[in-house]
């Protein structure tokens, strides 16, 4: 009897108990939430920017009210928000109006765009960005300044590779720059030069700085709208997170004026250059590290280059440039003090690491550092780790160390890299599938502009490891390939974890910041071969829709 005037007492409180309130947004649709608790649902409730319920659609629908604001996917996938680990974001929004040489598959095809640009453009202008690639030229000649002299007379011009490792100047640009045969080399860099010694132009790594010291620096209206670009295109991908990797002293007022102005559309983690990590900890001292939409987080630092540019750094020869193993970007005992110092200081230390030698000696580093330092919640990042010996796949996960990736690198790099380094060397490249195996937490991004900034992109690669050139159907390096729930969790939960803010991003549960992609298509119910076809509904970020299609 008494257990019956409980129930009733307690269905009798249930009914009597005011409704809940509405909820501010509503979402249905399929519902992948990234949270092993409770892997799927049918709708999203939100209040303010954060998520109140999640379940099924009759449950949700309680809570909509007259002014709720209801999103209704279909048959589409409702995912949590897009992060990206690794851009160069006001660099995007730059080369969004700049020239774009990405696709231009001949030598004539780079020089034309490049003049038709130019055209465009005032006297004096400087023409940079481009993110041209060599690898799709017949012959992959290295681009001359000789080409770009004769429809460049009045503009001085200096773009890069897309991976950001070389770049290519003009004749008006180097002597701007004081570059002439009796420059001399520069560490941790390469001014190409022609048989008698002349610079023909390309400089790889360091030896860029030589000219981008000669190039205006932007006024801060000019930062303003570049950052204005990049949110807007963001929001399209449905990226509602990124890690902003060697942001610029500059940048730090650029996103704290949009925040101020309410349109900061993402949220935005910020590593300044290694070498200035006095400066960061100085900073984050003075005014704190930010909140979840800003945060100073640390600093980034470069072992070696690339391997599209010859300067990734390996154990062993490249095949196709017998005389170079590449070469330290920064020279290793730098290395060691400026991560200790800037682990002393207790900011988080994500460094760029792309052949064998490079991502071993870095580890050797994060291994001295933190035994020396002690125990604490670091979270090292290898920003690419793309190229491991098998022996330092275990060793990453063991050190708690997180592998920053960009699945898109792997299926454009896929169309040459065996040429670079050969056969053996592949098999543990780009190693999606061997490091989540040995424990190790992805943190998947892009490096915009170095690749599109689009995780649908980024989630296909990682899936499907098709190369760009399609002469890998089942897969370049297929053994490496990841399931399609893997990959998401890169995006999501594996982002968040990269920048400590797990307890709030990268799911979706209640609590979790309402942070949200809505896609036209379930990427569960297509053959793995078309998710890149793919295209983003809606992103609510913070629990504001930020973007509609």
């Amino acid at each position: 009897m008494r257990t019956l005037l409980a129930i009733a007492s307690l269905v009798f409180a249930a009914a009597c108990a005011p409704a809940p309130p509405p909820a501010d947004l509503v979402v249905f649709g399929r519902v992948w939430t990234g949270d092993t608790a409770r892997p799927s649902a049918g709708a999203i409730a939100v209040r303010g920017d954060t998520i109140v319920a999640v379940g099924d659609s009759a449950e949700v629908a309680r809570l909509v009210g007259e002014g709720t604001e209801v999103l209704a996917n279909g048959a589409g996938l409702v995912t949590p928000g897009f992060a990206d680990a690794h851009t160069h974001f006001t660099d995007g929004g730059f080369q969004l109006v700049s020239v774009d040489l990405r696709d231009a598959d001949t030598p004539e095809e780079f020089v034309r765009r490049i003049k038709a640009f130019a055209a465009t453009k005032p006297k004096g202008t400087w023409i940079t960005g481009g993110d041209w690639d060599h690898e799709r030229w017949p012959g992959t000649p290295l681009p001359r300044h000789e080409w770009l002299d004769s429809v460049t007379p009045d503009h001085p011009v200096f773009v890069q590779r897309l991976d950001g490792h070389m770049a290519v100047a003009n004749s008006l640009a180097l002597r701007l720059a004081g570059v002439s045969r009796t420059t001399p080399d520069v560490a941790g860099g390469e001014i190409v030069r022609d048989p008698s010694g002349n610079p023909t132009g390309v400089l790889k790594d360091a030896a860029a700085s030589l000219v981008y010291a000669a190039v205006p620096a932007p006024t801060a209206e000019q930062r303003d709208s570049a950052l204005a670009r990049a949110l807007a295109f963001a929001a399209s991908r449905g990226v509602t997170a990124v890690g902003y990797v060697s942001a610029y002293l500059s940048d730090l007022g650029t996103f704290q004026r949009a925040k101020a102005a309410g349109t900061l559309t993402l949220r935005a983690n910020l590593y300044f250059p290694l070498e200035q990590w006095r400066w960061v900890a100085d900073t984050v001292a003075r005014i704190g590290a930010g909140d979840g939409w800003l945060r100073i987080d640390g600093v980034k630092g470069y072992v070696d280059g690339s391997l599209g540019s010859t300067t990734a750094l390996f154990y062993e020869p490249y095949l196709d440039a017998p005389g170079t193993r590449g070469l330290f970007v920064t020279p290793e005992a730098q290395l060691r003090a400026e991560i200790g110092g800037a682990d002393s200081a207790g900011l988080q230390v994500v460094v760029h690491a792309i052949g064998e030698r490079a991502n071993g000696v870095l580890l050797d580093i994060f291994d001295s550092v933190a035994a020396a330092h002690g125990p604490r919640d670091r979270r090292f990042r290898i920003e690419h780790a793309q190229h491991l010996r098998p022996a330092d796949i275990g060793r990453i996960a063991r050190s708690g160390v997180i592998a920053s990736m960009q699945p898109y690198h792997a299926i454009d790099d896929g169309r040459w890299a065996e040429k670079r380094i050969g056969a053996e060397r592949i098999r543990t490249t780009y190693a999606f599938r061997s490091l989540i195996d040995s424990g190790a937490v992805l943190a998947f991004g892009s490096d915009w502009t170095v690749a599109p900034l689009d995780p649908i992109l980024g989630l296909h690669a990682a899936v499907t490891r098709r190369t760009l050139d399609g002469l890998h159907p089942g897969g370049w390096v297929p053994a490496e390939k990841i399931s399609l729930d893997e990959a998401l969790r890169a995006y999501t939960l594996g982002n968040a974890q990269a920048v400590g803010a797990e307890a709030r991003r990268g799911v979706i549960r209640p609590g979790a910041w309402a942070d949200l992609v809505l896609l036209d298509r379930d990427l569960f119910a297509v053959p793995d071969s078309t998710i890149g076809e793919a295209r983003v509904q809606a992103t609510v970020v913070g629990g504001r829709v930020v973007y509609r299609r």
